[in-house]
C-alpha cells in the first residue's frame, strides 16, 4: 500500500514538472514571437517612411508638403533619446494624413507620370503598418497574459525577460469629416 501512494506521489510530481516546464516554454516560445513581430513592425515602418520618403521627393507634391512630409520622416528615422519612436511614427501619420486630406489631392496628381503607383505604395504601407501594429500588440497581450497568470508569477517561470511593452501609435491614413483618425 505504501508503494501505491509513492508512485502515485512520483507521478504527480512528475507531471507537475512537466505541466511547469511546458509553461516556461510558453512564455519563452511566446518572448520570440514578439521579437519577431517586433522585427517585422520595425521592418514595415521602415517601408512606409521609405515610401513616404519617395513621394516626398518625388516633385509630385508642392514644396510645403514634402518639406512637412520629409521632416515627419527624419524624425522616424534619427533616434532621440528624449522623444519616443510612437511619437515620431505618428507625427508621420499626421503628415501622410494631411497631405492626402488636401482638397482634389488625387486630381491634382492624376497625369502625372507615377504618381497613381506611388500614392497606392504610400496607402499599402500605411495598411501594413496597422496590420503588423496590430500584431505585434496582439502578441504582446498574449505573452503579457501569460506572464501573469498565477503559475507564472509564483514560480518566475519569465525569468529575467522584461514584459513587453505595446506599441501604440495613431496608424490610420484616413480621417473622419472632423478630421479624427479613423480606427
Amino acid at each position: 500500500m505504501i508503494i501505491t501512494y509513492i508512485v502515485i506521489i512520483i507521478a504527480a510530481a512528475l507531471l507537475a514538472g512537466v505541466w511547469v516546464s511546458w509553461r516556461a516554454g510558453r512564455i519563452d516560445r511566446l518572448h520570440t514571437r514578439v521579437d519577431m513581430a517586433r522585427v517585422a513592425l520595425d521592418a514595415t515602418l521602415l517601408r512606409r517612411s521609405s515610401a513616404a520618403l519617395e513621394l516626398a521627393t518625388s516633385g509630385l507634391l508642392d514644396p510645403a508638403t514634402s518639406l512637412l512630409l520629409a521632416s515627419a520622416i527624419h524624425g522616424t528615422r534619427t533616434r532621440d533619446g528624449d522623444r519616443p519612436r510612437d511619437l515620431a511614427e505618428s507625427d508621420l501619420t499626421r503628415a501622410l494624413r494631411a497631405a492626402f486630406s488636401q482638397p482634389d489631392f488625387r486630381a491634382s496628381l492624376s497625369g502625372k507620370e507615377g504618381a497613381d503607383e506611388l500614392l497606392t505604395e504610400v496607402e499599402e504601407t500605411a495598411h501594413q503598418v496597422f496590420l503588423a501594429r496590430k500584431f505585434y500588440n496582439d502578441m504582446v497581450a498574449a505573452t503579457r497574459d501569460a506572464r501573469n497568470r498565477r503559475l507564472a508569477r509564483v514560480l518566475h517561470l519569465s525569468g529575467k525577460a522584461p514584459a513587453p511593452e505595446f506599441f501604440e501609435m495613431d496608424d490610420s491614413l484616413i480621417a473622419d469629416k472632423a478630421g479624427a483618425p479613423l480606427a
